[in-house]
């Protein structure tokens, strides 16, 4: 079956194939098509046709939120397909690739019962005779841009608002991992979306993403991704005034003072950083420990991780899978290389498993590393891997810096029993989300996104919705007199 999806039709492209890669041992799960330029202007200009003189303007937001909710059951309907192929795709656990479905199906389902909420608001003019309205109305033609870790979940946090709001769209998911993307675009034809309104093309960031950002028929950008890329979109979406909304990732902080009991902290500790190998932009990469429970804690995160379970993420009892790539696990060795370099020390981890059955794939130990000097590069830098750094404090305001310290500001978390403490330190963290004795919990009905270089905008929630919307004022003058602004203008004069 042809991967691109044009104009309500799936079609080859212009540029080849090119395989899609299993991390788990780097097979050839499938071949797809790629796209090139000439197939961006096409599914821009359907897009643009569909969203101009299609019928897709004229649907209520009752008829769009029951094409979400139809999407959502679909999902329900594949579950086991689509988790099965996200496993295949980015090597995650079959168990995280369920989870991911389920996410996703929660996202359609918040955006369809959001849909017709909003329905704007009447301004008091202070005058009987003035109706002044605020109506919300679709951007236009999005262009939406995932990355590779998340596919089918990051695309879905675009996706369901920007149908909810009336938008057109073109979606560019990872090369890497497209394949649960290509499955969202199909069950959105079945749920009876009409042609031109949903398109995507496939392919790279030079051959795709670039001729899609800087198309003049384009009205917003919407990435998730790393920060170089989404400088490079700012920049190009500044020429033709694009609106734009980028989530960058995050350097995250994980605080954990010395009150917090200690089965809890080890736990989180190792949740925040290991899961799906540490590729999550809000992966808790950074742990911040009070002095006095520092040696201990660390410790026992180092004999836990030695046991961490790798393998296929569709084989019962693994625990994590292999990094997305060789590419990716050559820029994970690169950052133990520097920290080695640095004079840091590796307590567990820092380097490839030598178990046989997985010398094939992108595999990567889940590695601890303590005695980084302030500014090191694995402090500053988003590293995407199972790599854990170690830092420590004595005081609040410490924590407090420490969790400051990086140009990111996506997440963090606080562990302490102290509420008090919490909430001062909730307060003073310069992040999008905050957790308080938690870590990665999102769901779709609160904000998401970062400060910082972290991006800008925000997925989920209300204001997800609002991101895909204009504003328009409506000014109705039910009773309109001439103004006699000018002299000359009096009533029966001829000009």
């Amino acid at each position: 079956m042809p991967s691109l999806y044009i104009d309500g039709t799936w079609t080859g492209g212009s540029a080849g194939t090119a395989p899609v890669i299993n991390p788990y041992d780097a097979s050839t799960v499938t071949e797809v098509d790629q796209a090139g330029p000439d197939d961006v202007d096409r599914a821009v200009a359907a897009a643009r046709r569909a969203f101009d003189t299609g019928p897709w303007r004229a649907t209520s937001t009752a008829e769009r939120g029951a094409i979400l909710a139809t999407i959502a059951d679909l999902l329900v309907r594949d579950r086991e397909e689509i988790a099965r192929t996200e496993t295949l795709d980015t090597g995650k656990t079959i168990a995280e690739g369920r989870q991911d479905v389920d996410d996703v199906t929660a996202v359609f389902r918040y955006y369809a019962g959001l849909a017709d909420k909003d329905a704007g608001r009447i301004v008091d003019t202070g005058s009987a005779t003035v109706v002044s309205r605020i109506v919300h109305e679709p951007v236009g033609v999005c262009a939406l841009i995932t990355p590779w870790n998340y596919p089918l979940l990051q695309l879905s946090w675009k996706v369901a608002p920007a149908i909810a709001a009336g938008n057109t769209m073109v979606i560019k998911p990872s090369e890497v991992t497209p394949l649960t993307s290509v499955k969202l675009v199909e069950l959105c034809a079945e749920a009876g979306i009409p042609p031109g309104v949903v398109n995507i093309v496939l392919g790279d960031g030079p051959s795709v993403g670039a001729p899609l950002t800087e198309h003049d028929d384009v009205d917003m950008v919407s990435f998730t991704g790393g920060l170089n890329t989404g400088r490079a979109i700012i920049r190009a979406s500044a020429e033709t005034v694009k609106r734009t909304a980028v989530e960058l990732g995050g350097k995250n902080p994980n605080i954990v003072f010395a009150d917090t009991d200690f089965e809890l902290a080890v736990d989180y500790a190792m949740l925040a950083v290991f899961l799906h190998s540490g590729q999550v932009c809000s992966a808790g990469a950074r742990l911040i420990i009070e002095d006095a429970i520092a040696d201990a804690l660390v410790d026992e995160i180092v004999r836990r991780a030695q046991r961490i379970r790798l393998g296929n993420g569709l084989a019962d009892g693994v625990e994590v899978g292999p990094l997305v790539s060789a590419a990716h696990l050559a820029k994970i060795e690169d950052f133990v290389a520097a920290a080695r370099a640095e004079g840091a020390t590796i307590r567990c981890g820092g380097a490839r498993p030598d178990a046989p059955e997985l010398k094939d794939g992108y595999f990567y130990l889940p590695t601890v590393i303590t005695d980084l000097a302030p500014g090191s590069r694995l402090i500053k830098e988003e590293t995407f891997g199972p790599l854990l750094t170690v830092e420590r404090f004595s005081t609040e305001d410490e924590a407090i810096r420490l969790g400051n310290d990086t140009e990111y500001g996506l997440a963090g978390a606080v562990f302490t029993q102290d509420m008090g403490r919490a909430n001062r330190v909730a307060n003073a963290l310069r992040h999008g989300t905050v957790w308080i004795n938690d870590f990665h919990p999102y769901f779709p009905g609160a904000e998401w996104g970062g400060m910082g270089r972290s991006g800008n905008g925000r997925e989920l929630g209300p204001t997800g919705l609002a991101e895909y919307q204009e504003i328009k004022h409506v000014w109705h003058n039910t009773a309109p007199e001439p103004q006699r602004w000018f002299a000359g203008s009096t009533e029966g004069e001829q000009k």
